[in-house]
């Protein structure tokens, strides 16, 4: 049984997608901080207020607020980090974009 389970690992590319989950979200802690910690703060100096990430929409009384700031911001972060990722992988697979 085993073999059987190596064999699995081996023929399937388990391994390998073990290892690109893990390093996908080493990468993707790593650009979370750069962009919270580096873009996001210059962003803010551009922006009125600087505080754009509490950002409310309120719907009237005895509702909670939409977050349109959280929603805005977590938008931003994951097109940040898709375009990163992407670049690391397009130089990795050495893929050239279309003329």
């Amino acid at each position: 049984m085993l073999e059987q389970f190596k064999q699995f690992l081996v023929e399937t590319n388990a391994i390998a997608l073990a290892v690109g989950v893990v390093i996908g979200g080493a990468v993707s802690k790593l650009v979370s901080t750069i962009v919270s910690g580096l873009l996001m703060p210059l962003i803010g100096l551009i922006l009125p207020g600087g505080e754009w990430r509490k950002v409310t929409i309120s719907l009237g009384t005895g509702n909670d607020p939409l977050a349109i700031g959280e929603v805005v911001g977590a938008t931003l972060d994951f097109l940040i980090i898709a375009a990163v990722v992407y670049i690391v992988i397009a130089k990795l697979l050495k893929i050239e974009p279309k003329k």
